[in-house]
């Protein structure tokens, strides 16, 4: 139950311009910097005034986030760690015990470790803030878990692997905003200054309307865990989760979502359908699972907006990781590494991003959220979490099928592809064949839905 760091709130009754004004206002202006709390918000919390944090899912983005986490203002501590292994847990400890080595801040006794399937339910019991960061296909589990049991939530991205689980995310996000809980998701573009005074000449007119779009992450891929002996077909699935749709949903959802958040939240809009095609050339051994290695889709929105999305995962073709934006007056080009560049259509510069000195949106997250929780002022991301996880979803259905896929259609499936069961010696969704080979999903033969 460990997630692994890649490289690196649309609402439908508000307007575009709207939103972004709502954006702005919540987090405190255009560009992030400190965000305060308010010191006489810690009297709810208790006499010692110190935010209690459990992780859940000990793997490097998990650490990560918890480091993030106990690096904000104010009294913060980890006191509880859950992870489906003990090794992982372990060199997580390890890893956070040495930027911590003060109780103030990391403080995680061994019966507050907490190892198996149900680890989970131990430790959020322990905590008043629950970072989620396993494989995403347990989030909706853990999410659930966390909001019924009154806990503020960082949870990374996605926040399922098929729509059953986005389902459930949706439904639990409400029973969130019900109970005042603040909730952020890991699509750290949405806290990044880049992005946040970019989008904000897009609201303003400065490009127009948008009337096409496209969305990249290319590159050679990720980490590959090979199967070891004694090993269960479950447990090598959980260590390898990368490759398996139940644990990761591909990469078109796991690692491509942060790009086709960034058109959705431009356009304050979710696709109506998606077709495309995709497929594995390159990464196509017994260890790569039952996932492609590139997917390319045509999401259509309701006004007839085409976003053209690809995602490869092929050693030695090109890097590109941006979105563009296309408008009947100019063009938007946005990047991860701080890039975000207005122009006309001739090309003239509107206004070109200056981000040297701009805050790390993966601490600027964490930040917000634990000043939201002092403050008690809104921050509740799941519902935009969800739906661009479906959108992924959406588009993997579409390569996947061969066909055109519509969103109402695709939510609203019964079709899991989730484990009956959570056990060591459980069946798992997919087997290899007798050659140790997975079966891979077929264009034209492929159910989704």
């Amino acid at each position: 139950m460990s997630e692994e760091k890649d490289n690196q709130s649309s609402f439908p009754h508000l307007s575009r311009r709207g939103f972004f004004k709502g954006s702005a206002a919540l987090l405190g202006g255009a560009l992030i910097s400190q965000i305060p709390f308010e010191t006489n918000a810690y009297a709810r919390y208790g006499a010692d005034d110190t935010l209690k944090v459990a992780l859940i899912g000990c793997g490097g983005r998990g650490t990560g986030a918890a480091i993030q986490a106990l690096s904000t203002q104010g009294k913060v501590k980890l006191v509880a760690m859950a992870d489906a292994f003990r090794d992982r847990l372990d060199e997580s400890a390890t890893a956070i015990g040495t930027k911590f080595p003060d109780k103030n801040r990391f403080d995680v006794p061994e019966k507050n470790k907490f190892v198996g399937f149900d680890a989970y339910k131990k430790a959020i019991q322990l905590a008043d803030v629950v970072i989620l960061a396993t494989p995403p296909g347990f989030r909706p589990i853990h999410f659930e878990e966390a909001v019924n049991a009154g806990k503020h939530i960082f949870a990374e991205k996605p926040m399922a692997t098929d729509a059953p689980g986005v389902r459930r995310v949706l439904a639990a996000a409400e029973v969130a905003k019900k109970k005042n809980l603040k909730v952020v998701v890991g699509l750290q573009r949405r806290y990044q200054n880049a992005y946040l005074e970019t989008l904000k000449r897009v609201n303003d007119g400065s490009i127009g309307d948008i009337v096409s779009a496209q969305a990249y992450w290319h590159n050679a891929g990720v980490w590959v865990r090979p199967r070891k002996p004694g090993q269960t077909e479950m447990e090598y699935q959980m260590r390898n989760w990368y490759y398996f749709n139940w644990l990761c949903g591909d990469h078109i959802l796991e690692q491509h979502i942060h790009n086709i958040d960034v058109i959705n939240w431009a356009k304050n809009a979710y696709p109506v359908s998606a077709q495309g095609m995709g497929g594995r050339q390159v990464r196509n051994g017994k260890d790569h699972g039952e996932i492609y290695d590139h997917h390319y889709v045509e999401f259509t929105y309701a006004d007839g907006t085409i976003f053209n999305s690809q995602c490869r995962h092929q050693p030695g073709t090109m890097n590109r990781v941006e979105e563009v934006l296309v408008g009947t007056k100019g063009r938007v080009t946005l990047s991860g590494d701080g890039k975000g560049i207005v122009t006309d259509l001739k090309g003239n510069s509107i206004y070109n991003h200056r981000s040297k000195n701009d805050p790390d949106p993966y601490q600027t997250e964490h930040d917000r959220l634990f000043a939201a929780i002092r403050n008690n002022t809104p921050v509740n991301d799941a519902e935009y979490g969800a739906k661009s996880t479906m959108t992924a979803i959406l588009g993997r259905n579409a390569t996947y099928s061969g066909q055109v896929i519509k969103w109402d259609d695709a939510l609203n499936t019964q079709l899991s592809i989730m484990p009956e069961k959570f056990a060591w010696d459980a069946p798992t969704p997919t087997k290899p064949d007798a050659n140790g080979f997975y079966p891979i999903p077929t264009p034209g033969v492929t159910r989704v839905i």
